[in-house]
């Protein structure tokens, strides 16, 4: 049982560089194409660098353009609060004023005459 288990965690230790190694290969990304001896295989790896850079570029492109569309809805928002806002402030200044103004009929206004003496 322990031969066993030993053997296959050493089968498994020996495939794990080569399974690295395969998988590095698949990652997409700028390659230094001037160690390339061939023209071929150097405008294979320039194409490589473009392509890469294209899909980059499109992919950022469209992230920022969503982040773009949502702060521009976000600003929407924040104008139509604001208008509801200055609207709360006219209806209040104006209640102001209309307590300033009853307050100063009432002071204007002559006193009652005390009917008692």
């Amino acid at each position: 049982m322990m031969r066993s288990a030993a053997a296959t965690l050493m089968a498994f230790a020996m495939l794990l560089p080569i399974s690295w190694q395969a998988c590095a290969q698949d990652i997409p990304g700028i390659e230094i194409c001037t160690v390339e001896k061939t023209m071929e295989r150097r405008t294979s790896c320039l194409q490589s660098n473009v392509d890469f850079l294209q899909k980059t570029m499109t992919k950022l492109s469209a992230d920022h353009q969503q982040k773009i569309d949502a702060t521009n809805r976000q600003i929407e928002g924040l104008k139509a609060t604001i208008v509801g806002l200055q609207k709360v402030v006219a209806d209040l200044q104006a209640a102001q004023k209309q307590a300033a103004e009853d307050v100063k009929k009432k002071a204007d206004a002559p006193p009652a005459k005390e009917s008692g003496k």
